[in-house]
């Protein structure tokens, strides 16, 4: 696999250590009304430039749907995350109160960074920042949060990407990470507030932080609960999970990483593991003989409706 940085070339890329950006970073955190196209001020890229990079090579997988679950389990492992979610106000971004509206916003985001224009990057993160503005932690919270945090949005955006790498290999056969997939992957923390310089220079710089932030993670009882809870789709009321709860649970341990599923403390069973294999299987054949459109659904779909939304002045999340 290549490992040299695209886009800009390695000075672009190189993380940066100043005490006037940490200082510049608690001011943008700490404001009430924190604007949603901060950078740092030695961010080497400009909001311009980030909405503009190329993301051809990201390819999305609709079928990637299925694994949203594990993604979530990833993502809300890192305490400030987990209770940032679990805590949060805003209701109607709330996944047990309203779980379509919720699903088409997350999936929306995924479908306008991995496929949108400049434009459809800068509406969204408008969008998506009057919501953010309202996750903050309080004196009362176990852990410090806040959703405009570029470490979270980092962290967040990683486990993104290590998904859409899965996605691929599992339903697209794609068996090498070419650095052009890599790189692309950094639109899916840069839409937001992540500069492009805290995106690891190399897929091997990648493994290392994800290694490392992996191991930092500690899953507490609450939180554990709450994504059990969203493991089993008890999000889509008690008698869908009562029926298919079940296998929502297979696929969401079957497409965690063991590290993952250790600190959840799950397992699948010999018969769970030969379910989730074979489902695999049968969709695998399918994806790979499925013309191109039909491989982007529901995200081209999704992005057709935020770029309608913009057009007749509706809400975008």
């Amino acid at each position: 696999m290549a490992t040299e940085p695209i886009t800009s070339g390695s000075s672009a890329l190189s993380p940066q250590a100043s005490t006037d950006v940490t200082v510049e970073v608690e001011e943008f955190l700490a404001a009430e009304r924190p604007d949603t196209e901060f950078l740092p001020s030695t961010a080497r890229m400009s909001r311009a430039e980030l909405d503009a990079l190329p993301t051809s090579h990201l390819d999305p997988l609709g079928i990637g749907v299925i694994a949203g679950a594990a993604n979530v389990i990833m993502q809300l492992s890192l305490p400030a995350v987990g209770y940032g979610v679990y805590e949060s106000r805003v209701d109607s971004g709330n996944l047990f109160k309203h779980p379509m509206k919720r699903g088409r916003t997350t999936l929306s985001y995924l479908a306008v960074a991995g496929l949108g224009s400049a434009k459809d990057r800068k509406a969204y993160r408008k969008a998506v920042g009057k919501a953010h503005a309202q996750v903050r932690s309080t004196a009362d919270s176990p852990v410090k949060y806040n959703a405009f945090d570029p470490k979270l949005q980092l962290w967040v955006a990683a486990c993104l990407y290590r998904g859409t790498e899965d996605v691929h290999r599992i339903f697209g056969g794609i068996t090498e990470v070419t650095d052009e997939r890599y790189q692309a992957g950094a639109v899916l923390g840069t839409t937001l507030q992540v500069p492009r310089e805290m995106w690891p220079a190399t897929r091997e710089d990648f493994e290392t932080y994800w290694n490392d932030t992996v191991e930092t993670l500690e899953i507490d009882d609450t939180i554990r609960e709450y994504l059990m809870s969203i493991a089993r789709a008890e999000f889509l009321g008690p008698v869908i999970s009562r029926l298919f709860g079940w296998h929502f649970q297979i696929m969401a341990i079957g497409f965690l990483p063991e590290n993952f599923r250790r600190k959840m403390r799950v397992q699948l069973s010999p018969w769970q593991e030969f379910y989730f294999d074979k489902h695999n299987a049968i969709l695998r054949a399918i994806v790979t003989r499925a013309p191109r459109p039909v491989r982007a659904f529901p995200f081209n779909v999704l992005l057709a409706d935020v770029r309608w939304r913009m057009r007749t002045g509706r809400p975008l999340v």
